[in-house]
């Protein structure tokens, strides 16, 4: 019962964002959108906050997964929304056109995004691959993978912190 709440909370989250994030795409296509940012440490801090509710959604559904709480299609199903929400982040990152103090610091984080969703997406691999019955042999290159990733993820968001103007 308690993994099937974790599921609905976790859905309920990812599908809060998901709604937010997707009023973007209510605005003509034929109208460029570019965000007016003007505090960008703010703006940053908040793509950060989003970003942070999705890595540590993943990771309990990561868990529930490889502790077979939950099978692989409904952890299928949860990645497909975080990594569209993901890319919708990365999206704004390239429309909010930061000033130049700002870019080093901008470019790292989406940098840090971009290898989230890989991780996210490198996971779903592993699901399906749970899925096909995989031996733990079969599956420790996707491992590794998975782990680089998300060690990489974090490295690029320290970098970003470590670049932001005084």
């Amino acid at each position: 019962m308690a993994s099937k709440k974790g599921i609905a909370v976790t859905i309920i989250i990812l599908v809060a964002i998901t709604s937010a994030s997707f009023s973007l795409w209510i605005i003509p296509q034929d109208v460029k959108t570019t965000f007016v940012v003007s505090d960008y440490g703010n703006y940053l801090d908040g793509v950060k906050n989003i970003h942070k509710i999705l890595e540590e959604s993943i990771e309990i559904e990561y868990e529930n997964l490889k502790t077979g709480k939950i099978s692989s299609q409904e952890y299928i199903s949860v990645t497909k929304i975080t990594s569209s929400q993901v890319t919708t982040q990365i999206s704004e990152f390239v429309t909010s056109k930061p000033s130049e103090e700002w870019q080093t610091s901008y470019i790292n984080y989406m940098e840090a995004l971009k290898l989230f969703n890989s991780y996210i997406i490198e996971t779903k691999v592993l699901a399906k691959m749970i899925e096909n019955g995989s031996t733990e042999d079969e599956m420790s290159e996707t491992l590794e993978k998975i782990d680089m990733l998300k060690s990489e993820s974090r490295e690029f968001v320290k970098i970003s912190d470590q670049s932001r103007p005084a």
